[in-house]
């Protein structure tokens, strides 16, 4: 009779707590799909910097490149490209690239590729110097000039370009794929320039902000940074330029 009467106590005092942490239980289970998805989806845009901030708001890969397609193919937008804004960016373009030529950072034999080109005005301006291998790439094509390409994955063989240039840099979501596939693509030896904006912010459709030319000097792992200048590019500021080392022969 007394182990039936102390039982009852433990057994009451058993189902109440059970009671009491269905509620926690419940709201633990419901929560584990969004703690794994978090896990398994990380942020889609690479970490920040102090000298270097990827600007919030792309919840993923496809908003990102809507936003930048938004620009690409605004009817007016081109249609200033490839008629006011035309010789006036093409003149520009090639008095960049003389200028290169002249650091025999460029010549008439390079093969050449013009990254994030949209109409590709620096493509013609190569060619009026006498770089006929030239072509640009961008979201949207603009034959002859520009093939369609991602420049976070270009659509080219490994070590295929004697020089790159671009001045979309800040239009990266993910800065290191955009600087690892110009190495790629760059033969050793071959040369990269980008214009880039340190002190001022880019456009609206910039998608990250660079204060300073550290974290690219960091991200550039087969290259070495030969020359670095002020410029006036349309808005941006600065020209680095970039050589990829040479292969060590290794002998046996």
């Amino acid at each position: 009779m007394k182990a039936t009467q102390s039982k009852t106590p433990i057994l009451k005092y058993f189902l109440i707590s059970l009671i009491l942490s269905l509620p926690l239980l419940l709201l633990f289970t419901s929560l584990q799909p969004h703690l794994h998805r978090r896990h398994h989806h990380p942020t889609v845009t690479d970490p920040t910097s102090e000298d270097l901030k990827i600007r919030p708001g792309y919840s993923s890969y496809e908003t990102y490149l809507q936003r930048q397609l938004n620009k690409t193919l605004n009817p007016k937008l081109r249609q200033i490209w490839t008629t006011r804004d035309w010789d006036r960016k093409i003149q520009v373009f090639a008095k960049f690239f003389d200028e290169l030529k002249r650091k025999n950072l460029l010549s008439n034999q390079s093969k050449a590729l013009c990254i994030g080109a949209r109409v590709g005005q620096e493509v013609e301006a190569l060619k009026r110097i006498g770089v006929n291998d030239s072509v640009g790439i961008d979201l949207v094509p603009y034959p002859p000039l520009v093939i369609k390409g991602d420049f976070h994955k270009q659509p080219f063989d490994d070590e295929t370009f004697d020089f790159e240039f671009s001045n979309v840099f800040d239009h990266a979501l993910y800065p290191n794929k955009f600087v690892r596939e110009i190495e790629r693509t760059l033969k050793p030896g071959g040369v990269c320039v980008l214009h880039v904006a340190v002190s001022r912010r880019g456009d609206k459709y910039s998608a990250n902000d660079l204060y300073s030319i550290k974290p690219l000097v960091k991200m550039f792992k087969k290259s070495e940074m030969v020359d670095v200048r002020k410029v006036d590019g349309f808005g941006l500021d600065t020209e680095v330029v970039f050589r990829k080392k040479e292969k060590i022969q290794i002998q046996g």
